[in-house]
């Protein structure tokens, strides 16, 4: 933990020299047009890249440049095309990266510490650049709009593949759960809610909200950071969460009340519009031995259920929908998402890519068939009862139009989208007047980048 915090404090104090060579020693790296790149822009982003943990690569600093103007000549055509970004989305997106930064840092106070100034400052000091970065985002998704790939599209890209280069898909499987979670009776969650009850009581005679919340709050996440949740809206809370944050006056807290994760109590920091700033403190009820009885008897009865018909994958859909306790598959016919791919919604899941535990169960199942219930612990130690069916099992094979055509359409389309961001570039650096200092002209990325020289000198 202490060598982290070293190499938090060294990642600091450079992007701090980064900032004063800005001011003092800084040399312009490129001229885009009309607007230029320091020194100090390429080797703060290679401060921030060391900052998320990674190990020292000064060969990216080349890459760095290269985003940097792209990036420059997106945001050009991003003025003459009038597009720009809310200044609720700069704020959402400036918050994220703090809340992440002093999540990293060990906190608020410490991520002060490292910068040399307060965090607030430091908002306000990267503000322009993630402004820059949405905008030119945001005029890289107009340039790729319009691309749609055809049938005919994804057979000529697989066409370009030698067979015995084509490459091989992993065992996949579809998997749906009904889950059983323990359910605790009034009198097993009392010493939780008094426990929070009494941490309130604490806080109002006038002890520390931060430090309380360090020493007992059962949020993980935010426990840390003295229960600290940042920013966020009324969607980024459970629905009882929201009703009491949104309805505090600034400084306030809140009485005890009860969500899905246990029993909380909040403080609104600060309100701009509909988005909060709170910290809470969190106690969650432990699972008993009772209660994990309790739902495996329910799970057996709906096994029982369940196996008195021959099963199908609408019948297991109506009994997800009717028994399961989980929120996201319950709502999708039981069936489990994968989660490298949630944007699709894609129930195939490569078996490496499923949970061991899962995995482990359905091995030596049958298609169209289900499991007896199952105790399952997810990572955060949170046991529940399942009962697990089999749609489909697809065995590992080489890639083929028939079986993975949607694959291959995805592969396709992102082909279609690298090639049409590219040859946007060609046209648009030929039209730009760009240059670029001689310690960066020999970055095997920028090579070509940079105007010609008689064609400068002729500008």
């Amino acid at each position: 933990m202490r060598k982290f915090g070293v190499v938090l404090l060294v990642v600091f104090l450079f992007a701090s020299v980064a900032n004063a060579q800005k001011k003092v020693l800084d040399k312009i790296v490129a001229v885009v047009g009309s607007n230029i790149i320091l020194l100090s822009d390429i080797e703060t982003g290679y401060a921030q890249y060391l900052l998320q943990g990674t190990p020292p690569n000064p060969a990216l600093k080349c890459q760095i440049a290269q985003n940097l103007i792209s990036q420059k000549l997106l945001t050009a055509q991003a003025v003459i095309d009038s597009i720009e970004v809310k200044e609720s989305e700069i704020d959402d997106e400036v918050d994220r990266r703090m809340r992440q930064s002093i999540q990293r840092a060990g906190g608020e106070d410490k991520l002060a510490q490292f910068l040399g100034r307060p965090v607030e400052q430091y908002k306000d000091e990267i503000r322009p650049d993630v402004k820059e970065m949405l905008v030119s985002e945001r005029m890289r998704s107009k340039i790729t709009e319009k691309v749609n790939t055809t049938p005919l599209d994804v057979k000529k890209y697989f066409e370009t593949f030698k067979k015995d280069s084509l490459p091989m898909i992993s065992k996949e499987v579809e998997v749906g759960e009904i889950v059983f979670n323990p359910k605790l009776t009034n009198e097993e969650k009392e010493y939780s809610k008094q426990k929070a009850e009494g941490l309130l009581a604490r806080v109002k005679a006038g002890e520390d909200f931060a430090a309380l919340a360090i020493a007992y709050s059962q949020d993980p996440k935010s426990a840390v950071d003295g229960g600290d949740l940042g920013w966020g809206s009324r969607g980024d809370y459970v629905k009882e969460f929201s009703a009491v944050a949104f309805k505090l006056k600034t400084g306030e807290v809140s009485p005890v009340f009860e969500s899905d994760f246990g029993y909380h109590f909040l403080q609104l920091i600060e309100r701009r519009g509909e988005q909060v700033h709170t910290r809470h403190i969190l106690i969650i009820p432990a699972i008993t031995a009772a209660s994990l009885v309790r739902a495996e008897v329910k799970a057996d009865s709906v096994y029982q259920l369940l196996m008195k018909n021959k099963v199908t994958s609408d019948i297991f859909s109506s009994a997800a929908t009717y028994y399961s306790d989980d929120k996201e598959s319950k709502y999708n016919g039981g069936m489990i998402l994968n989660a490298e791919n949630v944007q699709t919604r894609t129930t195939v899941i490569p078996i490496d890519k499923l949970d061991p535990q899962i995995a482990l169960v359905i091995d030596t199942m049958k298609v169209n068939t289900v499991s007896k219930p199952v105790l399952i612990t997810d990572a955060a130690g949170k046991k529940s009862y399942k009962i697990f069916y089999l749609r489909s099992v697809t065995d590992a094979h080489r890639a083929n139009m028939n079986q993975d055509f949607a694959k291959i359409k995805t592969a396709a389309n992102e082909d279609k989208i690298n090639r049409t961001i590219s040859e946007w570039f060609e046209k648009k650096r030929k039209e730009t007047f760009i240059k670029i200092d001689p310690e960066y002209q020999s970055c095997p990325t920028l090579t070509g980048w940079a105007t010609p020289p008689l064609t400068q000198a002729k500008l």
